[in-house]
């Protein structure tokens, strides 16, 4: 008997892998340590600036983007969110946009005696991992601007760690009915010592959707994190950006290492909010890779469709 030949993929879908291989391991190590480098990314801390000015300058090498900051304040602390555009050759359409988001402050507030104005919060994995995959994203996406029919939204958000304060303050500005169709948020995806395990944290019945498609294209592109895990978050008490858009009723996700208890497959981040959150004490940048690519495969999905 002659064997059944295995299906091959559709051409959607081996574009789709071909696109994810774009994705430069050395690009996010370089941004990263770039992030870092800056001493603190506490928007009151003048590490802050800096951080904004490698952002703009990074966005602004890149063909096809547009480039916006968008001020806000929080408690009167000055916030900057840097939101980067890249429309589909038609322009764009009025609905049905995908918005990935990461923050870039940071934070070392579990550290005893920490001053915000002035000592380190180096936030190399919350969430600089975050932030450089969100540059590098923004890379190869707008090199493959032809093929798209939605827009992406590429939102560097600030304030995150004074409870999303600049995630919502774009919220607000957005028309309604709300022309984002999704929100796919990266959030802490770089240590994990046991396994490469990411939660998957959705809102709302009106988040379900996203959340199977996300689970979906970890298995159909075999990005390899496992465990998936989907988490609920019905109220704001989950400290991320895709919170008040997921509240909002915005089909919103959001992919962290962790949201919990720890378990047989987590171990807690020692170095999380503290000062010692650095480069060195990042142990699976494999995660963070496979995170970056997962991200990329749902928004390509995304916006190649209306």
């Amino acid at each position: 008997m002659t064997p059944t030949p295995a299906p091959s993929p559709s051409p959607a879908a081996r574009t789709i892998v071909e696109v994810l291989d774009r994705i430069d391991p050395a690009r996010l190590d370089a941004h990263l340590a770039a992030l870092v480098g800056v001493v603190s990314r506490d928007p009151r801390h003048p590490g802050h600036e800096k951080a904004i000015a490698y952002l703009d300058e990074q966005l602004r090498k890149i063909d096809g983007l547009r480039v916006e900051r968008q001020q806000a304040t929080a408690a009167g602390v000055p916030l900057t969110n840097l939101i980067a555009t890249i429309d589909p050759p038609g322009g764009a359409p009025k609905d049905g946009w995908v918005l990935l988001a990461a923050h870039y402050d940071s934070t070392a507030n579990r550290t005893p005696g920490w001053r915000p104005a002035l000592d380190p919060a180096p936030g190399a994995d919350d969430n600089g991992t975050g932030t450089a995959s969100l540059l590098e994203l923004a890379r190869v996406l707008a090199a493959e601007r032809a093929t798209l029919r939605q827009r992406i939204v590429i939102a560097f958000f600030d304030g995150e760690e004074l409870f999303f304060k600049g995630a919502a303050a774009y919220l607000v500005t957005l028309p309604k009915p709300y022309p984002v169709a999704a929100v796919v948020n990266l959030d802490m995806v770089g240590q994990n010592p046991l396994a490469d395990r990411l939660d998957l944290i959705w809102y709302t019945q009106g988040s379900a959707a996203l959340r199977d498609r996300v689970l979906a294209a970890n298995d159909r592109y075999a990005t390899g994190i496992r465990p998936l895990n989907a988490q609920f978050a019905g109220d704001a008490t989950t400290i991320l950006d895709a919170a008040p858009f997921g509240l909002a009723g915005i089909p919103a996700v959001a992919l962290v290492e962790r949201y919990g208890e720890d378990d047989a497959t987590y171990t807690a981040n020692p170095g999380f909010h503290t000062v010692n959150d650095d480069i060195a004490h990042l142990t699976n940048k494999r995660l963070w890779l496979k995170a970056t690519k997962l991200t990329l495969a749902v928004a390509l999905e995304l916006a190649r469709t209306r």
